[in-house]
């Protein structure tokens, strides 16, 4: 084991991206005799990496003080509580966090790791440019455990499609993206060879799921929260993923499909464009202002669908080599070791 060490602030558990990215760049440290840990204060701390953001400012600043490295990993903004009213506290929730992410940003970090292009973009132009120099690095997963094969597989149906929805949480200002779900399911229902369904796994309030079953009765099914060690094979089981979230920084859900041999299908907004490519799924326009939260053409998205669904073998093979030359997990993980000890 190295005596060199490196820690993550803040310490993350439960759902959502920060949080499987941590667990995710840990094991592959440790596998490399690197130890991570939550203290700023141990002697043998090389750097830390913040992962967003974190209120001790008080030890990353001790620790640039003895010459520790910071790093600042960041994906997007808080921006849909300006244009979703979701209540007072969480609006100036959101909006302290963004305060929080570019003071870190301009004042503390030595190296910055933006998850995207889109991201590092939207950084520059809404906050401008830092001092410290940013690298782009892409999310990764472990291409042993997320596959095409293994449980999961032979449970994809043959009689009906199953479009699939997988996100962390999807309460308050992300209504938005799970309406998008439900209307592009049902357009995609509408010209479709063989019924529709609709699977959504995330956290989700049992008042907004009674109001999305008036909306679409008997479309989805509600997995509630899954245990990240299911992915796959849910995945697997699947013949799309949508991918839900609105100007997605780098989204893991997407990944991850990607890597089990599942096409992903959405909106040529976010990173998307950067992770898809014509082999591993289907984009098309929003439609209108995406940034004011105009209606989305999901009709036409549903009909590039269907040429997924008409040709999966194509599309599935083409989603594992997508995963296999981009977002393998060692890949990510000497980036990262590059930007925070190279």
């Amino acid at each position: 084991m190295s005596e060199d060490s490196i820690c993550i602030l803040p310490r993350l558990e439960g759902l959502g991206g920060p949080a499987s990215f941590r667990a995710r760049l840990t094991a592959g440290l440790a596998a490399r005799g690197i130890r991570a840990h939550s203290d700023p204060e141990d002697p043998t701390c090389r750097a830390v990496l913040v992962i967003g953001g974190t209120r001790r400012l008080d030890l990353l600043l001790r620790a640039r003080r003895r010459g520790v490295r910071i790093v600042q990993r960041l994906d997007g903004m808080n921006w849909l509580h300006r244009l979703r009213w979701a209540g007072p506290q969480h609006y100036l929730r959101s909006e302290a966090n963004n305060a929080l992410l570019a003071f870190i940003r301009r004042w503390l970090a030595d190296r910055i790791v933006y998850q995207s292009n889109f991201t590092r973009d939207w950084w520059h132009t809404v906050r401008g440019p830092t001092p410290a120099p940013g690298v782009v690095i892409y999310n990764g997963v472990d291409l042993q455990e997320y596959t095409p094969e293994g449980a999961g597989a032979d449970e994809r149906p043959i009689d009906r499609w199953r479009l699939l929805v997988v996100e962390g949480h999807l309460n308050r200002a992300q209504i938005l993206a799970l309406e998008n779900a439900i209307e592009v399911a049902r357009a995609l229902a509408q010209g479709a060879d063989r019924p529709v369904e609709l699977w959504v796994a995330g956290d989700i309030s049992p008042a907004l799921r009674s109001a999305m079953e008036l909306r679409a009765p008997g479309l989805v099914r509600w997995l509630g929260v899954i245990d990240r060690r299911r992915i796959p094979s849910l995945d697997r089981s699947a013949h799309l993923l949508y991918s839900a979230e609105i100007n997605p920084p780098c989204p893991n859900a997407v990944i991850e499909a990607l890597a089990c041999g599942l096409p992903v299908i959405g909106f040529a907004a976010g990173a998307l464009p950067e992770l898809l490519d014509a082999d591993s799924g289907r984009m098309t326009p929003w439609g209108g202002n995406i940034w004011r939260l105009q209606k989305p053409n999901c009709a036409a998205l549903a009909t590039a669908a269907r040429s997924v669904l008409e040709n999966q073998p194509r599309f599935r093979a083409g989603a594992r080599a997508r995963a296999e030359a981009m977002f393998g997990l060692d890949r990510m993980v000497e980036k990262y070791l590059d930007a925070l000890l190279g």
